[in-house]
């Protein structure tokens, strides 16, 4: 069975979707590995690292491949060329990318989107959205570091006392705690906010102040481990009570976002007004509309004298180790469905069953099949 790394496409797309070390993996797995020439360049990894641990080199990885694995979703006329029948593992968008997810059920392929990944034990090696998510919350901080015009830690020099950066940071999930832990070792005064009371513990274990508003949240966390989507009528008492924060802060980092849906706004321009001159805020849903109503998804933009950053695929700009962490999940999440060197579906199972999305032709995932008709 012939496994395909192609080289990605989409503009500024700086990861591959295997790493050389994870070659010899699937190669003791009985499995072929084929690479596009130059899939791995833009992270580091170079055509001679992929053939020393058993990889060929082939311009069209992806149309022999029987399994392919990708970062990015394939464009229409890329899934026009993938072998009939073939599986994929990938990032696929799936609730935002009809097109492209038709044009794989057109070819009959068996289609698996890493971001819905069941938030199970037996998956966290699998869990990608995780792994890229402690990228993007590592990076947002430093991001906002090298924009704003203050230091972030507490400097006692001969010209004086420098305070401190205070930085506040919206959703405590995989991004947002990365975020506090860094922000932390560069040196600033942290709080953060929740609508999930449970992770307040890891909140304070980073060193960071958990802000309580008082907010009824007890449906706040769904059985899947992601936050809900609330009422208006909620997000309204919520912005209203986190405004004070919000103008305390140097530096706010949100990361909200509702699987499936447009992120919801919790910062608005009025409370943006209020921010004093030179802070920044980084919006880390700004790919899913934004967490602040003046966000403009890839630019920096200043409003109010504030700088909004609305930065898109953070993953990319850390490439090489985004694509190792990344190539793990997606290697383990394809060892646990082959079996003697061939794929071997169980769809009984929740782990193959939950990221599955196309299968002999058909749209088989009921959220994404809802999405669609939506």
């Amino acid at each position: 069975m012939i496994v395909g790394v192609p080289k990605e496409t989409v503009p500024g797309e700086r990861r591959v979707a295997l790493v050389p070390d994870l070659a010899t993996k699937l190669k003791g797995a009985g499995l072929e590995i084929l690479v596009e020439p130059g899939a791995g360049a833009a992270a580091g990894f170079l055509d001679p690292a992929y053939e020393e641990k058993g990889a060929r080199l082939d311009v069209d990885a992806l149309g022999q491949a029987d399994v392919l694995l990708k970062v990015q979703p394939p464009t229409v006329e890329e899934a026009g060329r993938v072998k009939e029948g073939a599986t994929l593992i990938g990032f696929l968008q799936p609730y935002t990318n009809a097109a492209g997810i038709q044009a794989l059920a057109v070819r009959r392929v068996t289609a698996f989107a890493m971001e819905l990944m069941p938030r199970i034990t037996r998956a966290q090696s699998m869990d990608a959205l995780s792994a890229m998510s402690t990228v993007m919350g590592y990076k947002a901080v430093l991001t906002a570091a090298n924009i704003l015009p203050k230091f972030f830690p507490l400097l006692m020099t001969a010209a004086g006392t420098v305070q401190p950066a205070r930085v506040f940071v919206i959703g405590a999930g995989v991004a947002g705690l990365q975020a506090i832990g860094t922000a932390r070792r560069l040196g600033a005064v942290v709080e953060a906010y929740d609508t999930r009371p449970v992770v307040k513990e890891q909140v304070e274990s980073l060193g960071a102040k958990f802000v309580e508003f008082g907010l009824e949240t007890k449906n706040a966390q769904a059985a899947t481990g992601y936050a809900k989507a609330q009422s208006e009528e909620f997000y309204q008492r919520q912005q209203a009570l986190m405004a004070r924060s919000v103008a305390a802060a140097d530096v706010v980092v949100t990361t909200a976002l509702v699987p499936g849906k447009r992120a919801p706004v919790l910062i608005t321009e009025e409370m943006v007004r209020g921010m004093r001159p030179g802070s920044v805020i980084v919006d880390l849903a700004a790919e899913q509309g934004g967490n602040c109503a003046l966000t403009e998804p890839g630019r920096d933009v200043v409003k109010h004298s504030v700088v909004v950053s609305g930065p898109v695929n953070l993953p990319s700009t850390v490439p090489f180790h985004a694509s190792q962490m990344y190539a793990r999940t997606v290697v383990n999440y394809l060892l646990h469905l082959v079996k003697e060197g061939r794929i071997n579906l169980d769809l009984n199972d929740e782990l193959t069953r939950g990221p599955l999305v196309t299968h002999q032709g058909e749209l088989v995932h009921e959220a994404v099949k809802q999405a669609a008709r939506a």
